[in-house]
C-alpha cells in the first residue's frame, strides 16, 4: 500500500474484499505514515509495529462476513481504556494501566477494528484549544498558527491528516464537535446514553457522551 493512499473506510472494505489489500499491508503504511508525518502532538502513546501486525494477521484468519470493521484502524482519545495501554487523560501522574478496554472500545475490537494508538487531548478532557497537555500542543491540521480545537485534538487530528479511517473522542460540552469542525472532518456527538461511557474517565459523568471522528459518514 502507498504511503499516500486513502484510509476511508468503504475504500479500505471494497480493496479487502477485492483481495487488492490486506489488513497487514494497511497497517505497516499506517505505521510508515505515522513514523513520516509531522510532529504535531497527535500521540500520547503509540502501538508498537509488531502488536499492530499481530493483530491484523489474526484478522487475516478470519472472515469479513463477520467483521463489520474488518481492517479498520482507528485511534482512541487517551481518556477511554484500551486494556494493558497506560490511560493518561493528559497527565502522566494520573496514568493506569486498565485491565480492560471501555465497552465502546471493545465493541470495536469485536468488530475487527485495529487500535493503532492513544491520542493527546486537552488534560482531563476540560478545554476547547488543544493546547493544554504535558504531551504538546496539538497543532491544527491546516496549520501550526491555528488551534487545533479541543479536547479531542489528537484525535481529530489523526483522521484530518490521514493517519486513521476513524478515532474516537469524547463530548462534554463541544470537547469532539469543535476540533472536528477546526479541522474540517465529521465530529458525531451521539445522543446521551447511546454509547456506553464504561471505560471513560469522566469529566462530568451525567453528560459525558463518547465521540466519533471520521473523514465521511460513508462506509460504502
Amino acid at each position: 500500500m502507498r504511503t499516500g493512499d486513502s484510509f476511508l473506510i468503504a475504500d479500505l472494505l471494497r480493496a479487502y474484499r477485492a483481495k487488492r489489500l490486506t489488513p497487514t499491508e494497511v497497517i505497516d503504511s499506517a505505521c510508515s505514515r505515522a513514523d513520516q508525518s509531522p510532529d504535531r502532538h497527535v500521540w500520547i502513546t503509540r502501538l508498537p509495529r509488531e502488536r499492530l501486525l499481530e493483530f491484523a494477521r489474526a484478522l487475516e484468519r478470519r472472515s469479513m462476513d463477520e467483521l463489520p470493521l474488518y481492517g479498520i484502524p482507528f485511534v482512541i482519545k487517551d481518556n477511554i481504556d484500551l486494556a494493558g495501554v497506560p490511560t493518561t487523560a493528559g497527565c502522566a501522574r494520573y496514568a493506569y494501566v486498565p485491565s480492560e478496554s471501555a465497552a465502546v472500545v471493545q465493541s470495536l475490537l469485536d468488530a475487527g477494528a485495529i487500535p493503532l494508538g492513544k491520542s493527546n487531548l486537552d488534560q482531563f478532557a476540560t478545554g476547547l484549544v488543544g493546547t493544554r497537555s504535558p504531551y504538546g500542543a496539538c497543532q491544527n491540521s491546516f496549520s501550526a498558527d491555528y488551534i487545533s480545537g479541543g479536547s479531542s485534538s489528537g484525535s481529530a487530528v489523526a483522521v484530518a491528516t490521514g493517519l486513521a479511517s476513524f478515532a474516537l473522542g469524547t463530548d462534554t460540552a463541544g470537547s469532539g464537535r469543535v476540533p472536528a469542525a477546526f479541522n474540517n472532518i465529521i465530529g458525531l456527538k451521539p445522543s446521551l446514553g447511546r454509547i456506553s461511557t464504561r471505560g471513560v474517565v469522566p469529566a462530568c459523568r451525567s453528560i459525558d457522551c463518547v465521540s466519533i471522528f471520521s473523514m465521511t459518514v460513508s462506509f460504502r
